[in-house]
């Protein structure tokens, strides 16, 4: 990641959603908010499509979807009428779909062709959904869920299998590497679940897989978890003001990156407020990280010298879900 501006800045797409109600667009070069949209309500979840053409903003019954390429501040399309929070969005490779999930219990998949924004497929699990990954086969979506299941939804055959690490325990993230080695999972009671893919499917068609590690990552809930574009990496963001990015040859802590602490009158550190860390990514050299948290902050941080390297301030309540892509 180049942190110095020049032409290669165009090429990072880097923006911030807040229970602000707005989305910021930043020069991750300089830390300059670029352009802000009002999105009228607290933002969940986005992503950017592969062509590097929309944003999909997930919130309360709602999906929007902005344009990135106009200056044209209002959605090009809407996706209305869903119940409760979307709380996770995403896009197949193709740019051809979207997939979302929620608290009504019910993943999706949407035909991006017909702007009508319906949706074409539906699977129902028995809990509210608080993060959906997709498998870089394209073939099969991972949804997560309040119950503590990990719903793996085979899209070719339509049939499922669960994953249940921890009965009971709400998942509140999960993601497979890019790789697809490996799947990992993490809770609210701060443990990070890590589990093998082997090479070739069941006979069933299904991604198997075996434990690989089960970690105390984190001290209270773990929020985040998330593979390096490399595969070498595995990030887990807390509200406990850090986030731990663990090797994934050996899935051994490398780094903590935790927020700074506000010194007080006496020149002794205190707590920080509102430090949780709700959202990371990458860079596309697995060097840097990104962070969205709740003292209304996104950060850039340098992973080998746990350190921050810019500051993005300008939302004025927690940022909760950050979008990035760096073209390299």
């Amino acid at each position: 990641m180049n942190l110095g501006p020049d032409e290669e800045d165009r090429a990072v797409i880097l923006a911030t959603g807040s229970y602000d109600h707005t989305i910021k667009f930043w020069q991750a070069s300089t830390g300059n908010c670029m352009r802000t949209l009002q999105h009228g309500d607290s933002v969940n979840a986005m992503h950017i499509s592969t062509d590097r053409h929309y944003l999909a903003a997930a919130g309360y019954q709602h999906v929007r979807m902005y344009d990135l390429k106009s200056q044209h501040p209002n959605p090009v399309v809407c996706y209305d009428g869903l119940n409760k929070n979307v709380t996770a969005v995403g896009f197949f490779e193709n740019g051809k779909c979207m997939y979302t999930g929620g608290e009504d219990n019910m993943a999706r998949i949407w035909d991006l062709r017909a702007r009508s924004g319906q949706c074409n497929r539906m699977f129902q699990v028995n809990s509210p959904i608080t993060s959906v990954c997709l498998h870089p086969n394209q073939s099969e979506l991972i949804v997560a869920d309040e119950g503590g299941c990990i719903n793996i939804w085979d899209l070719k055959s339509d049939k499922t299998e669960q994953l249940i690490p921890e009965q009971g325990i709400t998942i509140s993230c999960v993601d497979i590497d890019p790789d697809a080695s490996y799947l990992a999972a993490v809770n609210t009671q701060g443990t990070c679940f890590v589990w093998s893919i082997q090479q070739y499917p069941s006979p069933e068609g299904f991604m198997q897989v075996n434990p690989r590690a089960k970690l105390k990552a984190h001290s209270r809930y773990a929020l985040k978890c998330k593979f390096s574009p490399d595969s070498t990496l595995l990030a887990t963001t807390s509200a406990d003001h850090s986030v731990k990015v663990w090797q994934t040859s050996h899935f051994e802590l490398t780094s903590t990156l935790t927020i700074p602490t506000i010194p007080t009158n006496n020149n002794q550190a205190s707590e920080t407020p509102h430090g949780w860390m709700w959202d990371c990514d990458f860079s596309a050299d697995s060097q840097y990280l990104l962070t969205a948290s709740s003292d209304c902050l996104a950060r850039i941080w340098n992973i080998a010298e746990s350190r921050v390297e810019r500051e993005f301030i300008g939302h004025n309540k927690a940022v909760v879900c950050l979008a990035f892509d760096e073209s390299v």
